[in-house]
């Protein structure tokens, strides 16, 4: 009994040391999405969908759902990579479309 009762006292402690740092995690995942959407405006090559999911990130975090405001910072992060992939593969793709 004992051991149960231990080991439910270590879940609740373990869930509130989570839960005190996922504001803080939400804060390291949207910089990372914003830094990434800036290199990817620097390529000139923003996708709309990681506006969008930045902005769904930003609510869910005012409403206190930090773990859907994670959630979509890292799927704009994928996003805004997944578009600086792609400005820089066309950089160069360009070329094989030229007819000569």
């Amino acid at each position: 009994m004992r051991m149960y009762l231990f080991a439910a006292v270590m879940c609740l402690v373990t869930g509130a040391a989570q839960a005190a740092s996922t504001e803080a995690d939400f804060k390291t995942a949207l910089a990372a999405a914003v830094a990434a959407e800036q290199d990817a405006g620097a390529l000139k090559n923003q996708w709309i969908p990681t506006e969008q999911a930045l902005a769904a990130a930003k609510k869910a975090a005012a409403a206190g759902d930090f773990d859907t405001a994670i959630a979509q910072a890292k799927q704009a992060e994928a996003l805004a990579k997944a578009s600086i992939a792609q400005a820089k593969e066309q950089q160069t793709a360009w070329k094989a479309g030229v007819i000569r």
